[in-house]
């Protein structure tokens, strides 16, 4: 992800911020199902070092603490509004791309839920979070793949994230002495009354933040047409979620 487009993310979260948590239901059933299988694949019940990766309003992050303790848990976001989740959870903030900011040393679990679609190569984050575990330490990591919003790719629609990864993709960027406990994907669709209700909902998670269309009524009145005519029927319009996750241990 370059500047430019991390910095159009970021503006596209910090104003769905507000509206985000109550409006992505996918994301928070992504997040309970990392934080539930890392949980029954036997990680310890107490952490020295947490770190998290894009924690937004903390799905994740309730969904671990929910499950764990931790000596020392760190987040991070590059929305600085997330610092009230940190706080929220008696957590430590680190502002910033996850790439580059101060990451804590050694930390025994690094976690990320539904943040690294937005890297134009989540597989290197994903190294670089393997490497950075301390030995015997654990990740565990979702993101999206090719199938996310496939609705709006086939009408030429650019919302969708830039770094959508198969899972088996996830896997193989992991560095050698690295084990795979748990390796996944899924696909949930979600169902609108109208193509209009399909945009309000990515308006209100932040998830068109790399789209660049300006939407003059035209324009909408023929994603409107268009989206009816391929893909609705009586129950309404869908649009398919495509969570992966992988869960690996040091």
């Amino acid at each position: 992800m370059s500047a430019i487009s991390a910095e159009r993310v970021a503006r596209s979260f910090r104003r769905s911020f507000a509206s985000y948590h109550a409006a992505t239901g996918p994301q928070a059933r992504i997040a309970e199902h990392l934080a539930a299988r890392l949980a029954a694949l036997g990680a310890p019940a107490r952490f020295a070092q947490g770190f998290e990766i894009g924690c937004g309003t903390g799905h994740l992050t309730q969904a671990l603490k929910e499950r764990f303790e931790f000596d020392r848990l760190t987040l991070n976001d590059l929305t600085e509004g997330a610092c009230a989740t940190a706080k929220l959870h008696g957590a430590e903030f680190t502002p910033g791309d996850a790439r580059d900011c101060g990451w804590p040393p050694q930390p025994d679990l690094i976690a990320s839920a539904s943040m690294i679609q937005w890297l134009e190569a989540p597989g290197a984050l994903v190294a670089q979070a393997a490497r950075a575990l301390a030995p015997g330490g654990w990740l565990a990591i979702s993101g999206f793949g090719p199938a996310q919003f496939h609705e709006l790719a086939r009408l030429g629609s650019d919302a969708r994230a830039p770094g959508l990864i198969a899972a088996q993709h996830l896997a193989d960027a992991l560095p050698q002495g690295v084990e795979i406990l748990d390796l996944g994907e899924r696909q949930e669709v979600l169902w609108f009354d109208t193509p209009r209700d399909v945009l309000r909902h990515l308006r209100e998670t932040g998830v068109n933040g790399a789209a660049s269309q300006v939407w003059t009524r035209a324009r909408l009145a023929r994603f409107d047409s268009e989206y009816r005519a391929l893909f609705g029927i009586a129950r309404g319009v869908p649009l398919t979620y495509h969570p992966i996750w992988m869960i690996a241990r040091r």
